[in-house]
């Protein structure tokens, strides 16, 4: 019998005292402004991390040779309040468009001057048990770190 083993999702939160439309605005088009360039699964070294913000979008990785690895696929586009993508790495941190994980991320707003966000990475499942157990180990490691640095720049003036 082939049973599928559920592995248990990443929920991480942060509150940011900026608006809405900014958070969401310096998560998704200001990626290169907070995310760290030798944090990547591409060629190095990396020169920008972005989003195309759209429906069908990539999370891109570019070298300093131009050389551009995709990292996620957007599967979901409702801004300032939603995006999904399909987290599209192995438990080796390599590109792989067959991974399937997904990274849920919402924006609620906390009156006219702060923003909610909840990240919630899962369906590490679709990798297998071992794969995904792994990476979901990394991941839920890695993401409060990156959520501080979003905090900070979207913060930041």
């Amino acid at each position: 019998m082939n049973e599928s083993v559920a592995i248990a999702p990443v929920r991480k939160t942060v509150h940011v005292k900026v608006p809405i439309a900014h958070a969401f605005e310096v998560f998704t088009s200001g990626l290169t402004r907070w995310w760290p360039h030798n944090f990547g699964v591409g060629k190095k070294p990396i020169a920008k991390v972005l989003m195309e913000p759209k429906l069908g979008g990539r999370w891109l990785e570019i070298s300093e040779d131009g050389t551009e690895t995709s990292v996620a696929t957007i599967i979901a586009w409702e801004p300032p309040h939603r995006f999904v993508m399909l987290w599209q790495i192995n438990a080796q941190w390599k590109p792989d468009m067959s991974m399937k994980s997904e990274v849920d991320v919402r924006f609620t707003a906390d009156g006219s001057e702060a923003t909610h966000v909840e990240l919630v990475h899962h369906r590490f499942e679709t990798m297998g048990a071992e794969a995904g157990a792994s990476l979901r180990k990394d991941v839920d490691g890695g993401w409060p770190g990156l959520l501080q640095r979003f905090v900070a720049e979207a913060e930041r003036g």
